[in-house]
């Protein structure tokens, strides 16, 4: 079990998929006094229950927060709620998880479905980093050590293989997502600029691609499963350092081609 000692850590899209299964293996990762804040759209949902009986049994370190990444007003609401829980350690670990695909190519995609599919992949991202970028900037202050990490002050967007502009004439032909994959470069230039950013102020921002997981987003062909992408994203998660910073890799550590 990767060692991240990361206290305070907030993930989007925790009620099923790669979401739920990282708040698992979080919670099986003693450390004092650690909170997760599991947020999702709709956490009385049918589609919540598992996250609802996972933070029945450990009430003291999950915390269920409703927050909906294609609306703002939520995102908001969804910060003064966590920003209250906090107090004066900060947020240590942002992880951007939650997301939308949709397989259809250029001529199938409405421009509906365009907007949306970028509210959710991208708006969501920028918008839940700007609303919790005062909790990290006090965790860094909280530390008191120097250098980066996820343990001290971190966001981590959770992006894919498909996103690779270098590798697209490989990727696109098993994977035809186009406004999934084009809404997920987006997300991957949104890391490098925020890593420039907030470099000065020591706040880690990394990419990572959780491998073609079989969960609901993942589809039929999915090559692995939950437990072994997160076990791995976590184990990378835990040995980041500024070398890594605004950084494109895989779950295995693999750096990936942009």
């Amino acid at each position: 079990m990767a060692a991240l000692k990361a206290r305070n850590i907030l993930i989007t899209g925790a009620n099923r998929g790669l979401g739920l299964e990282m708040v698992r293996q979080l919670v099986e990762i003693p450390y004092p006094n650690r909170q997760i804040f599991a947020c999702c759209r709709d956490p009385d949902g049918p589609k919540s229950k598992d996250l609802r009986e996972l933070a029945e049994k450990h009430p003291k370190v999950i915390k269920i927060i409703r927050l909906d990444v294609a609306d703002a007003n939520s995102i908001r609401e969804a910060a003064k709620k966590v920003g209250s829980l906090l107090e004066k350690n900060g947020l240590n670990l942002l992880v951007n998880n939650a997301g939308v695909v949709k397989h259809t190519n250029l001529l199938d995609t409405s421009t509906e479905d365009m907007w949306n599919i970028f509210d959710a992949n991208v708006m969501g991202p920028f918008t839940v980093t700007k609303e919790f970028i005062p909790y990290l900037r006090t965790a860094v202050k909280a530390s008191g050590t120097p250098g980066m990490s996820c343990d001290k002050a971190a966001v981590i967007n959770v992006s894919t293989y498909a996103a690779s502009l270098a590798s697209v004439d490989k990727t696109y032909p098993h994977w035809i997502a186009f406004p999934y994959n084009v809404t997920k470069t987006a997300l991957n230039m949104m890391t490098v600029l925020a890593a420039i950013d907030f470099k000065p102020e020591e706040i880690l921002f990394t990419a990572l691609h959780p491998g073609w997981v079989k969960t609901e987003l993942g589809g039929e062909g999915a090559m692995i499963g939950v437990r072994e992408s997160i076990e791995g994203m976590l184990h990378v998660m835990s040995g980041l350092t500024e070398k890594q910073n605004g950084a494109y890799m895989d779950y295995t550590g693999k750096t990936l081609p942009w």
